[in-house]
């Protein structure tokens, strides 16, 4: 990771500097002075796995304890906007109870003013996770998004209010380039723009705003400081800093967040937070440098997805602040729960389609892979050779403990455990569904694998609400006659539908079957396949990208107007059946999103 502060030779040391809060906060600073030879050797060599330290109580524009870092996600606004990214309501609930038990502090729902699909969506979460207390008295802040106008607060705050710690987040650009070309406004008309948005906010009720100077990277420093400052006085709880468009070296962004601590007036009275995008393969060196400089809220999302190449990643803030916060990051601390983070990235990597890079730190498929012979040495030694995390650390089982082998033979509950042992938790109608496509594998295939598991988990499980059913597929296909296929689909009524097809190949016959029974036009933007394992019996996993001819639109946070894309994934030992299921899937995303019933909350349940 790129150095957090500009002088490589620079010695951490403790040092009082103004605050965030009321409370005075010891952070780290650095001076000149090299280490002498008579310094305490530094010991530490892995994460420690000490208690956490309990989460303080919740207060707008305050945190009771200078070292806290409030974590804000914002996988449902921002990592939505990724293209193909695009989400169910049920899909976004799903994902919001998930950030919950992650123990994400606020929970950025959406945009409410862009469609009035989002509205519905963030509505719900505010009604169903925004009120479910656990047994530690935790509920998570559910958040939406709004420029600053008031038809957007006005949506926002219908869509939030509902949530017992309700926020509403609103944003203009502030950056020279952006007012000029993109607003087409002056200084003065900015700053009076969001000063009487921002009392408009709270005039609604609403005690917990948060403002946003869009680009503020690049925004002239005076400029900031005093609409920083004005919006203080309308009312705002929380400043969030963003480097919009990665910009920024860590050193730049570290420093930014301390001129605005010195230079803002009212500053203690507010909380300052950051949102880093990764334009640079910064945004996480950005993040921790401005955490380091007195910002004690982080925006991130799952995964890092985003606009663009994305946003900062929580799982690597979150690790970096367990791993190294007591040593060297100001003795730092979230109140995430790691053991959930393998799940987030996994329930986010299916329903936005947006597959993890093998290389991806913490949560990539290679993050505690070792092949080398050097290191596979040192790892048989002794794990900390080369792993400053233990994968149990995020949820991830490395090996089976239980010693279960699955087969034809294998039960429910061997099953389940073994589920769970790779940080599944699944029961009930996914648990029933899934076992008897493990079975019908298992019938086929002697091995059953972990990577086999995960495989059937996202075809069966991580998939939207059924619109259409596969029911049966049968191609012909080779060098002597026409490629043919005859695709059986059931409908929502359990009617059944068959046609039979012809195109260039299997696939694209089966294809044009389904779309004769459906009757939706699509284009189909990308289509890719790969085997999960080794051997002539593998799974393959099919993923497609589909955009309807006549899609539903919506509008960003940027006030583009965006034509969704939908993913949908599939897998199975032929991989034609792989590829419908994938295709039947994003159809069943696609026709879902469009055609979204009402979501009403009675008695703390979801009803449809």
């Amino acid at each position: 990771m790129a150095s957090l502060f500009p002088n490589p030779n620079f010695t951490p040391i403790s040092h009082f500097i103004k605050p965030t809060t009321t409370t005075p906060t010891r952070v780290l600073l650095y001076s000149n002075t090299k280490p002498s030879k008579s310094s305490t050797p530094f010991t530490a060599i892995f994460c420690s796995s000490s208690s956490p330290r309990s989460r303080p109580t919740y207060i707008p524009n305050r945190i009771p304890d200078p070292h806290y870092v409030r974590i804000f996600d914002t996988t449902l606004r921002d990592g939505e906007q990724s293209p193909g990214a695009t989400m169910t309501s049920k899909e976004k609930l799903d994902i919001a109870r998930q950030l919950s038990k992650l123990g994400v502090d606020i929970i950025e729902a959406g945009f409410p003013a862009a469609s009035n699909d989002d509205l519905e969506a963030v509505r719900v979460i505010s009604q169903v996770v925004g009120n479910s207390v656990d047994e530690d008295g935790f509920v998570p802040v559910i958040c939406g998004l709004a420029r600053c106008c008031k038809n957007d607060i006005d949506a926002a705050w219908e869509a939030i209010k509902f949530a017992k710690r309700p926020r509403i987040h609103t944003f203009i650009a502030t950056s020279e380039i952006h007012m000029k070309n993109k607003l087409k406004k002056s200084k003065e008309e900015v700053l009076e723009i969001a000063v009487s948005m921002v009392k408009y906010a709270r005039s609604l009720g609403c005690d917990d705003v948060e403002f946003s100077p869009e680009d503020a990277g690049r925004s002239d420093r005076e400029f900031l400081y005093h609409i920083l400052g004005e919006v203080i006085k309308a009312g705002a709880t929380t400043l969030n800093i963003p480097d919009t468009v990665g910009y920024n070296m860590p050193n730049e962004f570290g420093q930014l967040i301390a001129d605005i601590r010195d230079n803002t007036p009212g500053i203690e009275n507010v909380i300052i937070s950051t949102h880093c995008h990764n334009d640079l393969g910064l945004s996480t060196a950005n993040t921790l440098a401005g955490a380091c400089a007195g910002a004690r809220q982080v925006e991130v999302t799952i995964n890092g997805i985003g606009e663009r190449a994305g946003n900062a990643s929580l799982e690597e803030v979150a690790m970096a602040l367990k791993c190294r916060g007591e040593q060297v990051l100001g003795n730092l601390y979230t109140g995430i729960n790691t053991q959930q983070i393998v799940m987030s990235s996994k329930m986010v990597e299916e329903y936005s389609g947006l597959h993890v890079q093998p290389h991806k730190a913490i949560v990539g498929a290679n993050a505690f892979a070792h092949e080398s012979g050097i290191h596979q040495d040192g790892m048989l030694k002794h794990k900390n050779t080369y792993e400053i995390i233990s994968p149990e650390d995020i949820g991830l089982q490395r090996s089976n403990e239980s010693g279960i082998v699955l087969g034809k033979l294998s039960g429910r509950h061997a099953l389940k455990t073994r589920l769970s042992e790779l940080g599944y938790d699944i029961d009930g109608k996914e648990l029933d569904g899934l076992f008897w496509r493990f079975k019908a594998i298992a019938e086929k295939k002697k091995n059953i694998t972990d990577d086999d598991l995960k495989a059937l988990v996202s075809d069966v499980v991580f998939q939207p609400q059924v619109v259409w059913k596969l029911g049966d597929v049968q191609v012909t296909c080779g060098t002597l006659g026409l490629p043919m296929a005859t695709v059986k689909l059931i409908d929502a009524d359990g009617e059944e539908h068959i046609v039979c097809a012809n195109g260039t190949g299997p696939v694209d016959s089966a294809y044009k079957a389904v779309d004769h029974i459906v009757k939706v036009p699509v284009t189909l933007l990308e289509y890719s396949m790969n085997a999960v394992t080794e051997g002539i019996d593998a799974i393959a996993t099919t993923q497609v990208l589909i955009r309807g001819d006549n899609n539903h639109t919506s509008t960003k946070a940027s006030e583009e107007t965006v034509c969704h894309a939908f993913s949908g994934t599939g897998a199975g030992m032929d991989m034609v059946v792989s590829s419908v299921r994938a295709y039947i899937n994003a159809l069943n995303k696609m026709l879902g999103f469009r055609n979204q019933p009402e979501l009403k909350v009675k008695a703390g349940n979801l009803m449809l």
